[in-house]
């Protein structure tokens, strides 16, 4: 047995150390900081770390020199102090964070969504973004942003193409091109009104509310001008190989993928004489930039060392190929904002890697959707129609069997047009794109499709932000799907019960470049021969100013899954007499085609015109500024249908093309046909959506929409699978 003071005496020591983990824990940074004060160990948790700060030289000469060029850290507790005061205040809950960024190309469109998807996760202000774009990004970032709607989220697009006569004289080797010396003009490019910015890499994620960055504005003293956080190798030391010459910088030299600019003090001090002088100076013997702008900043520092106020290392971790951020993050409490600064990127050799990656992944596959949410108590200008949106959704009940389809046509689905790298076909007359729409299910017929239609395709992707990153690694694994640089794909975000296959439909149809499109779906492959086939009928028929046509591509499908695929109208008949083949939805659905006329198709040498009926719904190539697909036609039922009802109504001819064949593969069920298959309800609220669909052609077309009323008033057969 234990004496029995003994219990006592642990009972005093448990207590005592419960009492120092409490007091780490609530006061550890700035009891590390108090120690760093009294000359502790440097990199306390909570401070800046010391390591990985500018040292400068203890030069006598080089201090003098600072300190006349108002060196904040001449003298006495130079810039390699720890600064470990009481942190700045955080800017107020509502004021307005600025943040520049450039971006050029499909790629790094890519990577600013998942920066700015960091961002938004923890921030708490309001945010007016500003991007240094080129137009493939324009086009892309501005699409996205527009149907992103986040609250108290405005952007700004300034051209880069206005800027590069400024920077191209500057022989560049780094891989970011041009666009990677953009940020040296930000000073004269962005508003003259705008005085505070953060200036980010499109390679850098957010692991805290952007507003702490902000507030280190508050620690420049009245000369500095330009925050950076220390590069985290040996680059600028010059050590790294045999001959190796950096450009000047002081110390280590600083990292610009995370700069807080004074704009105002910058221009103030004639940043742009400033910055082209050292810059041309420095080319005298150094024969081009390494790391792009970097390393002009870094030389105009070395020089103008009072413009530079140092910032932890926490935001900036580096995560470069010759790192040294281990010093950084293994003695931080947390960090603030990774960097992957190398071409390598996330493949990148580090230790601790796949925690970094992982971390990435995360926004990378994070559902933006989510991140549309008010930052309440701060008043701003809602995205563009977002009160009307929001009025519309008020006005639903709840209770209406039919919710679900009224609430899935208000939804604004976000968008990311050309979500890969793509080539724009050459203008081209009588140039046609395939147009389709599919989900992640039917990913398998694209090596399949590109095999069959060789000319441009525009396809619109239903996916979710994880999805849309399995689609990214489908393709790149595909050598066939890889090598299609006219093949434009768009991502519309996942949102809703039901599929919104026409609103899917026109985004598909919007961004095609060519003058005509070919209307088709997913699960068809086309005839070898149709592309050419289309073209040359376009222009043998006069199609266009001289004449409205929508041209028909008769329609066929095979019951099996593997089968012998004709090469020509000869040999689809011949598998149309033994029954491998028949006309589609021969068994569920005819009415769907029948106006098609496949008797008469047998035998035609020539187009020849067919008139609309009930239900019909070919696939058809049309002009690209036809009708758009209505969009209220969402999950199963009527939606090819009604587009064919408007184009007939707008005095389209219907022209069956007698050479022209497209095939429909088998496939398991979709969710929605099984809906409609099952549900009495799902089939009452399609009627409904038909009668509505009817009235407004009637307030666009008048008495000639009564033409349309019997078809639009029968009802749908569960049996239908068209």
């Amino acid at each position: 047995m234990l004496p029995r003071g003994r219990p006592r005496a642990l009972g005093a020591a448990a207590l005592l150390l419960l009492l120092l983990l409490l007091g780490f824990l609530l006061f550890g940074g700035d009891l590390g900081c108090e120690r760093r004060k009294r000359g502790g160990r440097a990199g306390a948790p909570g401070c800046f770390p010391g390591p990985l700060m500018p040292r400068v030289p203890p030069d006598g000469r080089l201090r003098r020199a600072a300190a006349l060029d108002g060196d904040p850290g001449a003298g006495p507790g130079d810039h390699n102090r720890s600064d470990c005061g009481p942190p700045p205040p955080r800017p107020s809950k509502c004021e307005l964070l600025h943040v520049a960024i450039v971006c050029a190309g499909h790629n790094s469109s890519r990577d600013v969504i998942t920066l700015v998807k960091s961002m938004l996760f923890y921030r708490k202000n309001p945010l007016h973004l500003h991007l240094v774009t080129d137009a493939v990004a324009r086009n892309i970032l501005e699409m996205l942003f527009h149907t992103w709607m986040v609250p108290a989220v405005r952007v700004s697009f300034y051209n880069a193409d206005e800027l590069k006569s400024q920077v191209s004289w500057i022989p560049n080797k780094h891989y970011s091109g041009l666009y990677g010396l953009m940020k040296l003009v930000l000073p004269s490019a962005l508003p003259t009104e705008l005085a505070h910015v953060i200036v980010l890499d499109t390679d850098v994620t957010f692991a805290s509310d952007i507003s702490e960055l902000w507030a280190l504005f508050a620690h420049f003293s009245d000369t500095q001008a330009i925050g950076l956080v220390e590069n985290q190798s040996d680059w600028y030391l010059g050590n790294l190989w045999k001959n190796h010459r950096p450009w000047p910088a002081l110390g280590r030299g600083f990292n610009t993928g995370v700069i807080l600019l004074r704009l105002d003090r910058l221009r103030q001090a004639g940043w742009e004489q400033m910055w082209r002088l050292t810059a041309r100076r420095e080319l005298l013997t150094l024969p081009a930039t390494s790391l792009a702008d970097q390393d002009i900043f870094n030389a105009v520092i070395k020089e103008h060392p009072g413009l530079v106020q140092p910032l932890p290392c926490v935001w900036n971790v580096q995560l470069s190929d010759h790192t040294l951020a281990e010093r950084c993050y293994s003695a931080a409490s947390d960090l603030k904002v990774i960097h992957w600064n190398s071409p390598k990127k996330l493949q990148v050799k580090n230790k601790h890697v796949e925690f970094f990656r992982n971390f990435y992944l995360t926004f990378l596959e994070y559902d933006g959707n989510l991140l549309r949410r008010e930052l309440f108590g701060c008043p701003s200008q809602p995205p563009p129609g977002a009160e009307q949106l929001q009025q519309a959704l008020a006005q639903l009940n709840e209770e209406d069997p039919c919710f679900e389809f009224r609430q899935q046509q208000l939804t604004v689905h976000r968008v990311h047009v050309t979500f890969l790298p793509h080539e724009p076909p050459p203008p081209r007359p009588h140039d046609v794109t395939l147009v389709a729409q599919l989900s992640m299910d039917r990913l398998q017929m694209l090596e399949a499709l590109c095999r069959h239609w060789p000319g441009p395709m525009s396809l619109a992707l239903y996916l979710t932000d994880a999805e849309a990153q399995q689609f990214l690694r489908f393709i790149e694994a595909s050598p066939v799907l890889a090598a299609r640089q006219d093949v434009a794909y768009h991502v519309v975000y996942r949102e809703g019960p039901l599929y919104p296959v026409n609103q899917l439909r026109n985004v598909a149809l919007a961004q095609a470049l060519t003058p005509y499109v070919f209307l088709s779906d997913i699960d068809f492959l086309p005839a070898y021969s149709l592309y050419d086939y289309l073209r040359a009928s376009i222009e043998q028929l006069g199609l266009g100013s001289q004449r409205k046509a929508a041209l028909v591509v008769p329609a066929f499908e095979t019951l099996h899954y593997r089968f012998s695929f004709p090469h020509s109208k000869v040999e689809l008949l011949a598998l149309l007499d033994v029954g491998a083949l028949y006309t589609f939805r021969y068994h569920e659905w005819p009415r769907g085609h029948a106006p098609t006329d496949y008797a008469r198709w047998r035998e035609a040498q020539a187009p020849y015109r067919v008139q609309w009926a009930a239900d019909y719904e070919p696939y058809v190539v049309v002009p690209r500024d036809c009708p758009r697909y209505d969009p209220r036609f969402v999950g199963f039922g009527w939606n090819k249908v009604a587009h064919i009802v408007e184009l007939d109504a707008q005095e389209y001819e219907l022209l069956v093309l007698p050479e022209a064949f497209t095939i429909h593969l088998p496939h398991a069920p979709s969710l929605d046909i099984s809906r409609f298959r099952s549900s009495p309800t799902y089939r009452d609220c399609l009627q409904a959506l038909k009668d509505e669909f009817h009235q407004d052609l009637s307030r666009h077309h008048g008495a000639a929409a009564l033409k349309y009323l019997p078809a639009l008033q029968q009802p749908q057969s569960p049996a239908r699978d068209g």
